[in-house]
């Protein structure tokens, strides 16, 4: 975490705003735990960096709702986005739509069940379903 925080000041200082990615596994015995420290340390970082010292983070959905909630309304926050992260669209979504003010970045969620040798029509209607479906947990919470 505090590699990803120097590498961002650096960001920072060329004028940029930087993307910080602490991904944690979505299998692990002890995510919930993890997610605690990691949003202690989240917290100690932000509270290093200088006013004019923007971030976005990428996170991986978290067990407890709105645990972010915190880390979200930090001045030095532009932006949390909540990663997937291997939970199937339907899990993401509904874990997603538990936490205010954070949106969707997902990748393996949004492509779920989409085949190269799908027909254009129903390759489309698939990911328009699928955009919906992901824009509506961003937006509309629990």
């Amino acid at each position: 975490m505090q590699q990803q925080f120097n590498v961002g000041k650096k960001v920072c200082e060329a004028g940029l705003y930087p993307i910080i990615e602490p991904e944690i596994d979505i299998n692990s015995p002890e995510k919930e735990e993890a997610e605690n420290i990691l949003k202690n340390v989240l917290m100690e970082n932000l509270n290093n960096l200088k006013p004019e010292e923007k971030v976005m983070l990428k996170l991986t959905l978290p067990t407890v709702p709105n645990l972010y909630k915190e880390v979200i309304a930090h001045p030095n926050v532009l932006r949390v986005v909540g990663l997937s992260g291997g939970y199937n669209r339907s899990e993401a979504n509904a874990l997603l739509a538990q936490n205010e003010n954070m949106i969707a970045s997902f990748s393996r969620a949004l492509t779920e069940g989409l085949k190269a040798d799908d027909s254009d029509e129903y390759f489309d209607t698939k990911l328009d379903d699928a955009i919906g479906s992901i824009y509506f947990a961003s937006v509309e919470k629990i």
